[in-house]
């Protein structure tokens, strides 16, 4: 009688080095993650000493200076404003463009998603100047309105990707039910194709935050001229000039922490709808 795991595959050489690999990432990211968040206890001298040396003692002083002197809460209150608007527009128009072009066949329509799809090899540098230009002769140059619109012009390309292969798998029968029902095309979309496509809204609604949270360039070319309105990242690299010259290094470290926790904390949260997501995109 063959034994129960004689058909199971043995792991080989490639299979353990792809695990030594990916234990070394998580090393390499894992371990600067640590000790940014342990510098922001630190003193000065502790931080340029041993860099394996644990802090003396738990100093939160950095933490105040960087959320009051350095604006870190202004900061990132403007960072939630813009993203969260930026995110729920893309979703909002993402997600209607995606299903139209993936469930309706209409003249044109196969033009319109590769256009959108074209979106996802073109730089960003390369539009800087002409969106810097658009932008101000519309008057939203420095406001939180036209960075937002521009981060959903900017999300949309990669939504509409994913979203429109992630409607093709949902079943077209409970669709066809609901028209035969009465119901609107909106309210269809709405009411039933949207929670059957909840795996797949919630990966890309993450992918979203994350990178919208963590943009730089956007901001810097069409937010340079208001400080009191900047982001995130934007503040943080003026931090990390201010703490150059005050020899601030806590608070710096203090300032990157608050930036890298609630990041963290979202993945964490969201880590199993987004697998959920991905995966069952793939197997439908």
């Amino acid at each position: 009688m063959a034994s129960r795991g004689a058909g199971r595959p043995r792991p080989g050489v490639l299979s353990g080095l792809s695990h030594v690999a990916l234990a070394v990432w998580a090393l390499l990211i894992i371990l600067p993650l640590l000790w940014t968040f342990l510098a922001s206890f630190k003193t000065n001298t502790e931080i340029f000493g041993d860099p394996l040396q644990l802090p003396g003692a738990l100093r939160l002083d950095a933490w105040g200076r960087a959320w009051d002197k350095a604006h870190v809460g202004q900061y990132m209150l403007n960072t939630v404003i813009v993203v969260f608007f930026g995110t729920a527009g893309t979703m909002l128009f993402g997600s209607m463009a995606a299903y139209v072009l993936a469930r309706y066949n209409f003249i044109g329509g196969k033009l319109i998603y590769y256009y959108f799809v074209a979106g996802l090899a073109f730089p960003i540098f390369l539009a800087l100047g002409p969106l810097f230009f658009v932008v101000k002769q519309f008057g939203l140059l420095d406001s939180h309105i036209g960075l937002i619109i521009v981060y959903i012009a900017y999300s949309l390309p990669f939504t509409i990707f994913f979203l429109a292969a992630f409607f093709r798998t949902l079943p077209e029968a409970v669709a066809e039910a609901a028209l035969i029902d009465g119901a609107s095309h909106t309210r269809t979309f709405f009411q039933i194709m949207v929670p059957m496509a909840k795996p797949g809204l919630v990966s890309i609604t993450i992918f979203n935050v994350l990178g919208q949270w963590n943009q730089y360039l956007l901001p810097l070319a069409l937010m340079g001229g208001a400080p009191e309105k900047w982001p995130l990242t934007l503040g943080i690299a003026r931090i990390s000039t201010r703490a150059g010259y005050e020899a601030d290094w806590p608070g710096l470290f203090a300032a990157l922490s608050m930036t890298i926790l609630p990041v963290m904390i979202i993945y964490i949260i969201f880590q199993r709808q987004i697998q959920s997501g991905l995966s069952s995109g793939a197997l439908k």
